[in-house]
């Protein structure tokens, strides 16, 4: 059965020690699933009986084009306004409960490891409307249009529901579940999940412009980040800039799986905000 790491619920003991694994360097952080409590949620405005847990955001520098959160959301809470920010896109990715989505008049009861794609402009809300908290990943971009390229339709799945793909040469000891065609140049991200088998791993140190966010939602790794080696399990969040080299040993006695969000199929910005010639008059 595939299980899917959430935050725990309240604050550590007094009796916790201090020294753990949280870091943030220059070309990647890592947020462990112990420093995920309740005194580091938000509210926000227009959501009902929801928490917030923001691990990623746009950030100067470091990792630019995109936003995650994690929700709780409590029974009867949710928003029927979710989306503030016009030319928005999301993905919804559902690891515990059963919210209700729903997009245009259509209405959508998801369970874990639902997977819904939101394009901007998409008329949506999302409620709980069970007995039990429903927790999921909200991740957040902004969508650049490209000349000739309609925009993308909304969908929802499941990933029981879609078979993983052997990487190329490594008899299914790393896969990828994806969710959009990677041929499919209307999306300018993806978010999909990557499983290694025990033994499976990154052969190479990865290095480009894709930024990333990877939540491990089972298993433990050792994850090679820029020049460390860090171990990781289900329940971390580990948040990678453009061009931190990365790879990757699963050595736990089962799968290791994250969520993995990355920029894809748009050309670099020249002038404007985030680039640097000037904007054109």
């Amino acid at each position: 059965m595939t299980s899917y790491a959430v935050p725990a619920d309240g604050l550590p003991p007094q009796t916790a020690l201090h020294t753990g694994r949280a870091v943030f360097t220059e070309a990647y952080a890592v947020i462990p699933r112990g420093v995920m409590s309740d005194i580091v949620t938000s509210l926000m405005p227009g959501w009902d009986k929801t928490r917030f847990w923001v691990i990623a955001r746009p950030l100067s520098g470091f990792s630019e084009t995109f936003s995650q959160y994690i929700l709780t959301i409590d029974p009867q809470g949710g928003s029927d306004y979710p989306e503030p920010e016009s030319g928005a896109e999301g993905v919804l990715f559902v690891t515990e409960g059963r919210p209700r989505l729903t997009i245009g008049d259509q209405h959508h009861d998801l369970a874990p490891g639902g997977y819904a794609y939101l394009p901007p402009g998409a008329k949506w809300t999302l409620w709980n409307p069970g007995a039990a908290p429903a927790k999921l990943h909200w991740i957040r971009k902004l969508y650049e249009p490209a000349p000739g390229l309609p925009l993308p339709e909304a969908f929802v799945t499941n990933e029981q529901h879609r078979s993983p793909a052997a990487m190329p040469g490594t008899k299914g000891a790393w896969a990828t579940t994806r969710f959009v065609d990677p041929f499919d140049l209307r999306h300018d991200m993806h978010v999909n999940i990557v499983t290694f088998q025990p033994g499976g791993l990154i052969p190479f140190e990865e290095t480009h412009v894709m930024e990333h966010g990877l939540y491990v939602l089972e298993g433990k790794a050792v994850y090679r980040l820029n020049r460390d080696w860090v171990e990781v399990e289900a329940g971390d969040f580990m948040w990678l800039r453009a061009y931190c080299p990365q790879a990757c040993y699963a050595g736990g006695p089962g799968p290791f799986r994250y969520l993995l969000y990355k920029d894809v199929n748009r050309h670099a910005k020249l002038r404007g905000p985030g680039a640097f010639g000037p904007a054109r008059g």
